[in-house]
């Protein structure tokens, strides 16, 4: 069991090493040689330690099955597995995970996962007296191991320091510690959630009332994307037409470098909308804490989230919010197929919402967008603008060019969903804006790597740099005094990010309080004095 878990197990982690590590000298490959050593003797002494022949059998199958579904998706998607891996496994839904189980998945768990664990339940172990002179003999074998590791550790200890400091991520790929290490943090982290709830901006207050009236309704539709990324995006310099409808406006404003706060939604989302920084965000404090939707809510502003995606992750829990994919599969929607829907549905229901608007609003449109594997489920035939596709969840298996095209038609689509949220915009006479913010970027294949959330240290820029497209209506720009030409000059000149959203949306709709940073607010030097 210690040797499988050693080497066959553990070939994601050997790729990664010998992409850092040149075979190029002795020294390297001694060292390269001596980590399948120093691996099985740790999972020996581990194993070691379960005397019980059952209990033995039971954990060592356990870690068998877990570490061959791990294993295959680090070796095919080059993966890490660690705490926020193990985060958006358990904040996931149906639709979404049935999309990576595929054939092929089941074949990898069954030749590594299911047939050596039947095998390890099948043998036939004596049972022998635990006796005094038993445990002697295991502690003995157990020292025996401990002695090998720190003879290998002191031989090697330069190598080892030196590689890991230079690459501390890289035991991300290393089984079973990776999950069990994410395990065991993830329950650190649940244990903050029982913690009291604390508000914010209970100061807060609108500061120009006449700007308020019911006949100066101000209507603000955030759209939040999924898993787009900023470089396949036309309006930032794409080669491919990807906004079609977008580049034939001269009303955008594309925010060309904006950096996210996570790489994967159960992160992003909470961060995008809480006063906290990028830099000082606290995980176990954003979900037992209010955010920028309370403190808009607070002050009578009608903010209502309607999501085709997983959840608002907590975020829109004391607002209003609604679950538009269960609406529309329960209609059998001819917008939904296999457990999801386009994003049409979103338009739909913004525009009945826009015919009841009485009072200062902020809609939330949760996209599902560009979220993969799927990428060919997530827009219409009708947007199959870049052929050949990679109609298939196995990615891997696709060639660049197709793959990209895929992910690329995702883009249009999303690109018509801004476009159609402008123009029913335009259509109602409100002072109005559109957002568009994409929570994190995504992997296509490039450096092997594919999909998102690597840790955010070393995640690559098409993982963390996003698009935010912005749309002001003259009205809107006009009676809040914006000079619109100076806000698509930053749009181009300054660095932006997910810590900008919280104090932007509050100044928006002019809403005064403590938590408000003017450094932080996109339109604060875009403002006309008058």
């Amino acid at each position: 069991m210690a040797f499988y878990q050693a080497t066959i197990l553990n070939m994601s982690y050997y790729k990664q090493v010998l992409a850092k590590l040149p075979l190029d000298s002795l020294a390297n490959i001694s060292f390269f040689l001596s980590m399948p050593l120093v691996v099985f003797c740790v999972n020996f002494i581990v194993l070691s330690l379960l005397i019980n022949k059952w209990l033995v059998k039971i954990v060592a199958s356990a870690l068998i099955l877990i570490s061959s579904i791990c294993s295959y998706f680090m070796f095919k998607f080059g993966v890490m597995i660690d705490r926020s891996m193990l985060q958006n496994i358990l904040e996931t839904n149906s639709a979404e995970s049935s999309s990576l189980i595929t054939f092929e998945l089941f074949n990898y768990i069954l030749l590594l996962g299911i047939l050596p664990a039947v095998l390890i339940i099948l043998v036939k172990i004596k049972t022998v007296k635990i006796d005094l002179y038993f445990i002697f003999k295991q502690v003995i074998i157990v020292l025996i191991t401990f002695l090998l590791v720190g003879l290998i550790v002191l031989v090697f200890y330069e190598s080892y320091a030196t590689f890991m400091r230079n690459n501390n991520k890289i035991i991300k790929y290393l089984l079973p510690s990776n999950y069990i290490s994410a395990i065991y943090k993830q329950y650190q982290f649940e244990k903050y959630k029982n913690q009291p709830f604390l508000t914010i901006g209970n100061d807060a207050y609108r500061s120009n009332t006449d700007l308020h009236s019911i006949n100066n309704k101000t209507v603000v539709v955030l759209i939040v994307g999924e898993t787009a990324r900023s470089q396949n995006f036309a309006l930032n310099g794409y080669s491919k037409d990807t906004n079609p409808f977008l580049t034939k406006r001269n009303d955008i404003i594309s925010f060309k470098n904006v950096s996210s706060c996570g790489t994967y939604t159960a992160f992003s989302i909470p961060c995008m909308f809480s006063n906290m920084t990028r830099k000082n965000y606290d995980e176990s404090l954003a979900p037992r804490q209010e955010n920028v939707l309370d403190i808009l809510n607070k002050v009578k502003i009608n903010v209502d989230w309607l999501d085709n995606n997983t959840g608002c992750k907590g975020v829109c829990a004391r607002v209003q919010n609604n679950n538009i994919t269960k609406k529309y599969l329960a209609s059998n929607s001819q917008l939904c197929q296999d457990g999801i829907c386009y994003d049409e549905v979103l338009i739909n229901e913004l525009a009945n919402k826009l015919n009841d608007i009485d009072e200062d609003s902020l809609i939330i449109l949760h996209m599902l967008g560009s979220h993969g594997p799927n990428y060919y489920q997530r827009y219409p035939a009708r947007f199959k603008q870049f052929i050949p596709t990679c109609d298939t969840n196995q990615i891997n298996n696709c060639d660049l060019v197709s793959l990209v095209n895929t992910y690329d038609n995702t883009i249009v689509y999303t690109d018509f969903i801004i476009n159609q949220t402008i123009e029913l915009l335009q259509k109602k006479q409100f002072n109005s804006m559109v957002i568009y913010l994409s929570d994190h970027g995504e992997s296509l294949g490039e450096n092997g790597l594919y999909l998102h959330s690597f840790p955010y240290s070393i995640a690559p820029e098409q993982q963390t740099l996003v698009p935010f497209i912005m749309w002001i209506s003259n009205p809107y720009a006009n009676l809040n005094n914006i000079n619109i030409q100076c806000v698509k000059q930053h749009s181009k000149q300054v660095l932006f990010s997910h810590d900008n959203l919280f104090h932007t949306l509050l100044s928006i709709f002019d809403v005064q309080t403590k938590e408000y940073n003017s450094s932080l607010d996109i339109l604060n030097d875009c403002k006309i004095t008058r």
